[in-house]
């Protein structure tokens, strides 16, 4: 099987490489008309995160480039006194002044640029904090339908994935295009004081250079465009090979060869794309170095004719020499830094439309506040449709639930239990309809108030990894005898009597002194949570899911006796842990079509009945 030819398949783009298209097609004219709206932009986000620092990294930058300017002028007098006639002695006497001012302009140069990168240096993190706070502060507050949105959640895996990882990138290439820009500035200054025509020659010395950088910049984007495929096929053959989810059945199913053999076909398709990119760069380079040295000489001569007409002094032409040299350094950092800035800007953009959009998903201001309980909720004709879907999850449903009832949601996959839960958290809102407490409509209420009168004991439970104290809480410690009440109503204290650190061990086996709960004891965590949160009303979504028969009995028994005056919501499909409800409603394809308690669904031998007649003839 070791020579049978391999079914590689094809791999679409990751969001990580989700604008690298757009890099291999621009030209350097599309992003240099970009640019000052991207530099507006980094210094924008800078100044947010730390005015300070962004003034002195600016500030510092700009004195850096005056000072190159007066070395470069200062330079011209330590030249013209050295080829001077006279004594040498004396020569090197007369240009001591001029000298000692090169000297300190170098000296300041160096300070300046020592400042500006130790307030860069400063800035990078606070920029990072301040981004990263942004997005999960919004992502945390919009309305969680917003994560059913396909079209939001790809902007967020864009704005996430790097969006947020440019940021202090961004900020960072926008001053170091500002930085060579000043350079650049400052010696074209030079050359126009020194003599007008100087000023031409500088674009003589640097163009080819410019070409070639721009031309082995291109030369790249499109190659690795182009490998994206690959180097995405190399990460899931990677991750399958070091990834602990897969290592068990990596060994089980004697893996390892098949996939390093996978890895390799992949590895060395990239390794031939690559070494063809450095020998068409290496041309392009020896093309951009032979024609760069064609301008230099071209430089040389007219400065060697513009010497021979006595049109500048010797002194002049040394000077202008070092300049253009100073300025083909600059150049070199500006096409570094613009070709960064233009790419990691579009990674930066993601994120800023990302931003917007979710600030116009958050609930706008709700005038009424959250009540502490209720004598009645009812649910009055509501609707919901999730978005992207073509059919509605809910159709004019209508239910009421009372003060210290148990009431139960039946239905067959899809039909509409778990959503209506949500609408009753307040975790989704009606397209229509209403949701009163009492009177009082949970539109005009702060849902994270309302949140705060609810809890929820989910299926599919988060296994935060955190202590277990802090996976009962949340946050919201209330003391240790209720900590204590609600683990050991949920039968969780005899989970923690088992750790190893009590209520302080770590349940992620990732991190030292972690350890790793069964689902069954993560389902005991999650009920202990919501007994603990002490609501008004308790939604319990398939809460025995991930236990066993003896576990489940006695879960649904301690739920019955944690119920006594509460109001609790129970989604399950084993009914027969429903039948002791006061009201059942049972949903089909987003409708109540039937309610009631035990006893009347099933003399109405509808789809309750069926449903309870086929579970409890599989225990006969």
């Amino acid at each position: 099987m070791a020579d049978e030819p391999l079914e590689l398949g094809e791999v679409s783009a990751s969001d990580w490489h989700a604008h690298t298209d757009k890099m291999a097609e621009v030209g350097f004219l599309a992003i240099a008309k970009r640019l000052p709206s991207l530099v507006v932009q980094a210094m924008r986000m800078a100044w947010e995160a730390s005015p300070r620092d962004t003034v002195a990294t600016v500030a510092l930058n700009l004195l850096g480039g005056v000072f190159t300017a007066f070395g470069l002028l200062a330079t011209t007098g330590v030249l013209g006194a050295l080829f001077q006639e006279g004594p040498t002695p004396d020569r090197v006497m007369a240009a001591v002044p001029s000298l000692i001012m090169v000297a300190t302009a170098a000296g300041l140069r160096t300070a300046m640029q020592a400042g500006a990168g130790w307030a860069q240096a400063r800035l990078d993190p606070q920029v990072t904090r301040q981004t990263e706070e942004r997005l999960y502060d919004l992502t945390s507050r919009v309305a969680l339908v917003a994560f059913d949105d396909p079209e939001f959640h790809d902007a967020l895996q864009r704005a996430r994935l790097r969006g947020v990882a440019m940021a202090d990138s961004v900020v960072s290439s926008a001053i170091n295009v500002v930085t060579a820009a000043v350079g650049i500035a400052a010696v074209a200054g030079v050359l126009s004081v020194l003599h007008p025509v100087l000023l031409p020659l500088l674009l003589l010395a640097v163009l080819p250079d410019a070409w070639a950088a721009v031309r082995s910049a291109k030369m790249r984007y499109t190659t690795l465009y182009s490998l994206i495929p690959a180097v995405r096929r190399k990460w899931i053959i990677a991750e399958l090979l070091a990834d602990r989810e897969p290592a068990a059945e990596v060994r089980s199913f004697t893996m390892r060869g098949f996939l390093l053999r996978m890895y390799d076909a992949v590895a060395r398709a990239e390794q031939q794309v690559m070494l063809s990119l450095a020998k068409r760069q290496m041309w392009a380079r020896l093309v951009g170095e032979a024609l760069g040295g064609l301008g230099s000489g071209l430089v040389y001569l007219a400065l060697g004719i513009l010497l021979a007409i006595a049109a500048i002094p010797l002194a002049v032409a040394g000077t202008a020499v070092l300049a253009i040299r100073t300025g083909q350094v600059s150049l070199s950092n500006l096409m570094f830094a613009t070709n960064h800035l233009y790419e990691e800007g579009l990674y930066f953009t993601d994120f800023l439309e990302f931003c917007a959009d979710a600030e116009h998903r958050l609930p706008g201001p709700r005038p009424a506040a959250a009540p502490s309980s209720f004598q009645r909720i009812s649910v009055s004709d509501a609707t919901f449709t999730y978005p992207g879907a073509d059919e509605p999850a809910l159709r004019g449903v209508s239910i009421e639930i009372k003060q210290g009832e148990v009431i139960a949601f039946v239905g067959e996959n899809g039909s509409g239990k778990t959503t209506l839960a949500k609408i009753l958290s307040g975790l989704y809102e009606p397209d229509s309809g209403a949701v009163l407490w009492d009177d009082l409509d949970l539109r005009d209420v702060d849902p994270e108030e309302l949140r705060l009168r609810t809890a929820v004991i989910a299926q599919d439970h988060t296994r935060w990894p955190l202590t277990a104290r802090y996976n009962i809480t949340m946050g919201t410690d209330k003391g240790e005898p209720a900590l204590h009440a609600a683990a050991s109503v949920a039968g969780a204290d005899e989970v923690i009597a088992e750790l190893p650190h009590g209520y302080r061990t770590l349940l992620d086996r990732r991190f030292k002194d972690g350890h790793e709960l069964s689902g069954g004891q993560w389902q005991r965590i999650a009920v202990a949570r919501g007994f603990h949160r002490d609501a008004a009303l308790l939604i319990c979504d398939e809460p025995t899911a991930a236990l066993d028969a003896r576990a489940e009995h006695a879960l649904f028994e301690r739920i019955r006796g944690h119920s006594d005056g509460r109001t609790v919501l129970l989604i399950t499909h084993r009914l027969a842990s429903v039948r002791y409800a006061d009201r059942i409603y049972v949903l089909d394809h987003g409708k109540v079509i039937e309610h009631g308690d035990h006893a009347a669904l099933m003399s109405l031998n509808g789809l309750y009945a069926d449903l309870y007649t086929l579970q409890a003839s599989a225990y006969r």
